[in-house]
C-alpha cells in the first residue's frame, strides 16, 4: 500500500496595512538582532559571507527561465525555501544535506542545522511583525491523515521553529480533504490562491502548508488620472496594449553600463521595496546570466536619487512551476527518489517526494502591489536626473523586505497582459 505525504506552500499578497496581532511576541521580536550573521543565516550581507542562501533565489530563477525563456516568471523564494526547510526537519543523511545545500547552506553540523531552523524562525517572526504600514502574514500548517501520527520530535520541532497549526484530515475522502486544504489556503491568501491542490491520493498521510500574504502601498502612488494606454514590446517584432501608469518624483536609480540595464528602486510604505531591472534591447540574457547577490549588492551601493518620470505598466500575471523538476536540475535529487531518508517524519525509510508544485500571482496597480502564491510538495511513501524611464519591454522585478534582507518574490515580466 502506498502512502502520500503532501507539503503545500502558500505565498503572498502586497498592498495595504495590518499590524501583528501578537503584540507580546512582536515586542520581543522587534528587539531581535537580525544583523548578527552568527544568528541569522537568511539575511543577505553584502560585506561578509554568512551563507549562500541569497543565491538560491537567482539559481531558482535561472532554472525557471531556462524552461520558459519567453514567458512571464513569478515565484516566492521565501515560500519555497520555507517549505523545504520544514521538510528538512524530518530529513536525515544525504537527503538532509542535499536539501540544505540546494538552499545555499553548507558545512552542515548539528549546530549549523539548528542555526538554519532558528534563522527561519526569527525571520518568519520578524516578517509577521512588520510595522502598521504593511500587511505581511506568514504561517504554516500540517494536515495529518486520521490515525497517522508523525514522529513526536518532528511535530515538536516544526511547532518550535515554524509555529505550525495541526489539523486532522480524512484523506480516504480525497475530495473533502482537498476542499479542506484549498479552503484554508484560499482564506490565508485572501482569495488569491483558490485551488492549490488539484488532486490528492487517498493514501496521503500528511500535507504541510506554508502561506505568505503580503500587501503594501507604494510610498509614492501613481495618479490613476495619468494612466494611459500604450504599447509594451514583448519582443522587437510584437507588442501588446497596456495601461501605463506614470509618476514624477525622486527615485533611487542606477544605470549599469557594464550590463546595459536600468535599475530603479520603488519603495513601499513601511519596510518593503521593489527593485525593477530594465535591460536594454537585446540584453536580457546578459543581465540574467549576471544575476547574483554580488550583482544586487553592487546595484544597491550605486543607487542614486534622481528626479524621474517613471512609467510602469499595470500588471496581472500568474505562474505555476514544477519545483521537483527544477530542484532536481539544481542537485536536489534524493528526496524525490526511493532512497529518500525522511525517517524523521515516519520513523522509517518509506517516504519520498513525488510532486512539488509552486503557484504564484502578481498584481501591480497605481496604489501598490499584490502577490500571492503556493507551493505543494507531495511525498510518496513507497511505502536618471529629470529623466523618463519608460518600462515598456520585458523587465525583472525583485520584491524584498529590508529589515530581514530577504527576497519575498522574484519574477520576469515579458507580457503584462498574460495572466
Amino acid at each position: 500500500m502506498k502512502y502520500l505525504l503532501c507539503l503545500c506552500l502558500l505565498l503572498a499578497v502586497l498592498c495595504a496595512t495590518i499590524h501583528c496581532h501578537h503584540e507580546d511576541v512582536c515586542h520581543e521580536v522587534r528587539n531581535t538582532n537580525l544583523r548578527d550573521g552568527t544568528e541569522n543565516l537568511l539575511t543577505h550581507f553584502c560585506d561578509k559571507q554568512v551563507s549562500n542562501y541569497a543565491d538560491f533565489v537567482f539559481r531558482f530563477y535561472k532554472q525557471a527561465v531556462s524552461k520558459e525563456a519567453d514567458k512571464n516568471v513569478f515565484f516566492s523564494p521565501m515560500s519555497i525555501s520555507t517549505a523545504f526547510a520544514m521538510l528538512a526537519v524530518g530529513a536525515k543523511s544525504t537527503t538532509l544535506s542535499q536539501i540544505f545545500e540546494g538552499l545555499g547552506f553548507d558545512g552542515l553540523t548539528e549546530t549549523r542545522i539548528h542555526d538554519i531552523h532558528e534563522s527561519f524562525h526569527k525571520v518568519l517572526a520578524v516578517l509577521n511583525c512588520t510595522d502598521v504600514n504593511i500587511t505581511l502574514n506568514i504561517g504554516n500548517a500540517l494536515f495529518t491523515a486520521t490515525g497517522y501520527e508523525p514522529q513526536q520530535t518532528f511535530l515538536q520541532n516544526t511547532k518550535q521553529f515554524y509555529d505550525v497549526d495541526v489539523f486532522s484530515s480524512n484523506f480516504l475522502k480525497s475530495e473533502e480533504a482537498k476542499k479542506q486544504i484549498n479552503n484554508y489556503v484560499e482564506v490565508k491568501t485572501k482569495g488569491k490562491i483558490p485551488e492549490l491542490i488539484g488532486h490528492l491520493d487517498p493514501s496521503t498521510v500528511l500535507v504541510l502548508v506554508n502561506y505568505i500574504y503580503f500587501k503594501a502601498a507604494w510610498e509614492k502612488s501613481f495618479d490613476p488620472l495619468r494612466t494611459y494606454e500604450d504599447d509594451f514590446f514583448v519582443n522587437p517584432n510584437a507588442s501588446v496594449r497596456v495601461n501605463m501608469m506614470q509618476c514624477d518624483g525622486d527615485y533611487n536609480s542606477y544605470y549599469d553600463q557594464y550590463l546595459s540595464c536600468e535599475v530603479v528602486e520603488l519603495p513601499y510604505q513601511g519596510t518593503a521595496r521593489a527593485l525593477l531591472i530594465l535591460p536594454d534591447d537585446g540584453k536580457m540574457k546578459q543581465v540574467e546570466d549576471a544575476l547574483s547577490k554580488e550583482t544586487v549588492c553592487k546595484w544597491n551601493s550605486k543607487l542614486d536619487t534622481r528626479r524621474l518620470n517613471l512609467q510602469l505598466p499595470k500588471i496581472s500575471i500568474s505562474g505555476s512551476y514544477d519545483v521537483k523538476t527544477l530542484f532536481k536540475e539544481m542537485g536536489i535529487t534524493e528526496v524525490f527518489s526511493g532512497n529518500a531518508d525522511l525517517s524523521g517524519i515516519s520513523g522509517s525509510h518509506n517516504l519520498q517526494v513525488s510532486q512539488a508544485v509552486h503557484k504564484a500571482l502578481l498584481e501591480v496597480d497605481e496604489t501598490g502591489t499584490e502577490a500571492a502564491g503556493a507551493t505543494a510538495i507531495i511525498l510518496t511513501r513507497v511505502f536618471r536626473p529629470s529623466a523618463t524611464i519608460k518600462i515598456n519591454r520585458p523587465f525583472i522585478i525583485l520584491i524584498s523586505e529590508r529589515t530581514t534582507g530577504t527576497t519575498l518574490f522574484m519574477g520576469k515580466i515579458v507580457d503584462p497582459t498574460k495572466n
